[in-house]
């Protein structure tokens, strides 16, 4: 199983026990101040160089503040365009597979419950998968996506699941090839917003590379199923390649708007491209 490694720019306010910086005191080795023995009668920290300093001369005892951990969901776009095939080899829908069991595994890994959500026209009682820790729950989810042959017509359920989230804040990773219209992006990052959205982009090898050959060509469209013969003159493959540019550009925007950073897969799922993400640029915050 092929793990890697998260972390969030926040604290979190949360109870049990985890790996990430938390707001709340308890057992931990961050040292977060001072307290007096009557507020927190526990003797084993006791800290006498803090308690001659004190004006009052009350007993110090030392705060710490203790580790915890967050929710961690997959809202997953099942809808017909995700079952295209990424550079001939690995379709989308395997690489969503392999990206939510590594996800699984690696929040198991962390102590973190891990939920998915699938979404085409509705949000799927099939693919769906409440908040859990069991070490094993991405495996089977990830084995019905790779024999899943997408058909819905949409990803609009993607906005009912966002405002659905349990209002606890949350790591939430938003997997799409985002080939649907951009007022309901914007509608569903805004419905996130009071979580940490990652959007990772499962895009076709062929959606990166320019139109350059000249001659017929049947385009389908994937969402619907209708298809389309269209000359590939020198105008229509400028005006596919700058489309493709524009769409590229516009997703740019509205995640820069929402201060969010995407992923990018154009190939297999790499876990180590998952971790630099994380790891390369992401400055935490107090």
């Amino acid at each position: 199983m092929r793990e890697f490694h998260y972390r969030i720019g926040w604290r979190v306010y949360g109870h049990r026990p985890g790996f990430h910086r938390s707001a709340g005191a308890g057992p931990g080795i961050e040292f977060h101040g001072h307290a007096a023995l009557f507020d927190l009668p526990d003797a084993r920290k006791l800290d006498l160089h803090a308690t001659l300093r004190d004006p009052f001369g009350l007993w110090q005892v030392r705060v710490h503040r203790q580790r915890a951990s967050i929710p961690v969901i997959l809202l997953a776009d099942l809808s017909a365009s995700m079952g295209a095939l990424t550079g001939g080899a690995a379709s989308k829908m395997r690489v969503l597979a392999d990206f939510t069991a590594s996800l699984a595994y690696s929040a198991h890994r962390t102590g973190d419950a891990f939920g998915f959500i699938g979404c085409d026209e509705v949000m799927r009682d099939d693919y769906r998968l409440p908040f859990t820790r069991v070490r094993g729950a991405g495996i089977a989810l990830a084995e019905k996506l790779r024999a899943l042959q997408p058909s819905g017509r949409t990803a609009g359920a993607l906005l009912d699941a966002a405002v659905a989230l349990t209002e606890r804040r949350s790591l939430v990773f938003l997997a799409s090839d985002f080939h649907f219209p951009l007022v309901l992006l914007e509608q569903v990052l805004h419905a996130l917003a009071r979580h940490e959205v990652v959007p990772v982009v499962i895009w076709d090898k062929a959606e990166l590379q320019p139109v350059t050959r000249f001659g017929l060509a049947s385009i389908r469209d994937s969402e619907t199923g209708g298809r389309r013969t269209l000359l590939l003159r020198k105008k229509l493959r400028e005006r596919i390649n700058e489309a493709y540019a524009a769409r590229r550009a516009a997703l740019s925007a509205a995640f820069i708007q929402h201060a969010v950073r995407p992923v990018y897969f154009s190939g297999d799922f790499d876990e180590d491209q998952m971790t630099a993400h994380f790891h390369g640029a992401l400055a935490p915050t107090a």
